[in-house]
């Protein structure tokens, strides 16, 4: 027994009571402004949001969040409609759990989070119809605000590394079902300034393909 005996790898995170993690790039899409065009592709993000996680053995409890602001430019229903410029930012805060398979230095692991979205769009819109450039007329764009507020929920997949017990390596990917309240004013740069308002209960899938960072992993429970 002696000679055959060897040295076990026991487990990784289980050894440590937190784990702060940053997502270093995300590939994933972002909630409709009004009725866009190909909102179907993706975005890249570089550093948009991190997360805290509980350790509990395989089972990790994960408070998370993000911030993304940028400029968008996209079509509304179709590339001869309207065209929108203009500046979005969005917020996302999740509270859910992951559990990781097995303790190797490789562990895949599923997870679920359920949270809280708010999108805003803050621009102007312009129609982009051929027949007004066609009649010589001088078409003004409107002022265009809209804002998404509503719940999240989300399965997530993924596999964390771990070079050394204290350093994880994860990747991860997630498709959120986004269920919001829309409101949508615009304002017409006419004589009167008219204003036009619409408000909606939507929902929409939006697919995180993959998500890459680190976590540190503190409060050693040895």
């Amino acid at each position: 027994s002696l000679i055959l005996s060897n040295s076990a790898f026991s487990q990784i995170n289980g050894d440590f009571n937190y784990s702060l993690a940053v997502k270093g790039y995300s590939i994933m899409q972002m909630p409709k402004i009004m009725n866009q065009k190909k909102n179907e592709e993706f975005k890249d993000v570089s550093f948009s949001g991190g997360m805290i996680k509980f350790n509990d053995n395989q089972i990790s409890y994960r408070l998370g969040g993000s911030y993304i602001k940028r400029d968008i430019k996209a079509v509304n229903i179709c590339s001869t409609c309207e065209e929108m410029n203009g500046q979005m930012k969005d917020f996302n805060l999740t509270l859910g759990f992951e559990k990781s398979l097995n303790f190797s230095r490789i562990q895949p692991y599923f997870g679920f989070d359920i949270g809280f979205r708010d999108n805003k769009f803050d621009g102007t819109i312009i129609s982009k119809n051929i027949l007004s450039d066609a009649n010589g007329s001088i078409v003004a764009p409107n002022v265009l605000e809209t804002s998404k507020t509503g719940f999240t929920a989300s399965p997530v997949i993924g596999v964390k590394i771990n070079p050394i017990s204290q350093v994880t390596l994860f990747a991860e990917s997630s498709i959120q079902w986004f269920y919001s309240y829309e409101r949508q004013e615009t304002v017409a740069q006419d004589v009167n300034n008219t204003r036009t308002f619409n408000k909606f209960n939507k929902s929409e899938f939006l697919l995180n393909a993959v998500s890459v960072g680190i976590q540190i992993n503190i409060g050693s429970v040895r």
